[in-house]
Formats: structure tokens, sequence, C-alpha cells
């Protein structure tokens, strides 16, 4: 697999992301749904703790990467959906942190909506990875 980060701006690079990414010679395609911060048996975790949050739906996405025979190097693409815009760049290095060991700057687009599915979850996280 080949990728070529697609920049005309500078700035998303010092923030962790990249504009756009052009992949090729690519042959599996990984959609990953989104990850929150909930244990292996289905239990919300770490109500009102955006940090730990952001960590655990990084496990989480690791998980699913790992089962595809992936790591967060593969991933290509990232959304990010958080309740307080404001609370998750205060902690957002848990996330930046994670990606920059893996080396990768995947797309990423951050919205801020009004509530995830599960109550008390602040933080949503889904990608896409190619291997």
């Amino acid at each position: 697999m080949e990728r070529n980060a697609v920049n005309p701006v500078s700035w998303s690079v010092e923030m962790g992301f990249n504009q756009g990414e052009v992949v090729s010679g690519h042959s599996r395609t990984l959609y990953i749904s989104g990850q929150t911060a909930m244990s292996k048996e289905g239990k919300p975790e770490h109500d009102g703790d955006m940090a730990a949050q952001m960590a655990l739906a990084v496990d989480n996405i690791e998980a699913v990467l790992s089962e595809a025979g992936m790591t967060l190097s593969n991933l290509v693409r990232l959304n990010v959906y958080t309740t307080d815009v404001d609370l998750l760049f205060q902690h957002y290095g848990v996330l930046a942190g994670r990606l920059g060991a893996a080396r990768v700057a995947p797309t990423t687009t951050m919205l801020g909506v009004t509530r995830l599915a599960i109550t008390g979850q602040m933080i949503e996280l889904e990608g896409t990875a190619v291997a």
C-alpha cells in the first residue's frame, strides 16, 4: 500500500491530520463503526471523563483494527463526534499522541453533536483503514 498526503495548506499537518490522502495498491478496506468508551461487555465507562473516554474509544478502534490484522497506521479516515468540542480540544492530545506514535495523520473531521446514542458518552470515533 502506498499513501501520499495531499496538503495544499500546512496548518492541518501541524494539528496532526492531512487534508487528503491518495491511497493506492491496497487490497483490503475496513470501515469501522463508531467506537465509544464501552467495555468489552458493552457497558459505558468513564462518565464525565473526556480524557478517559477518548483513550478507551481509541483502544476500541485499535481492537477492531487488530481483529482485521491492521493497526492505527492503516487508518486513512477518522471522524470524531463529540458532545463538547471545547472540552475535546482540552484532551485532544490523548488522540493526537496515539496517532503520532503510530506515525499516521488520517484525514479527519470533527463534529459537535447534541448527544450520542449512549447517555453519558461524550466522544465517538469512526474510521476507514486500508491494507
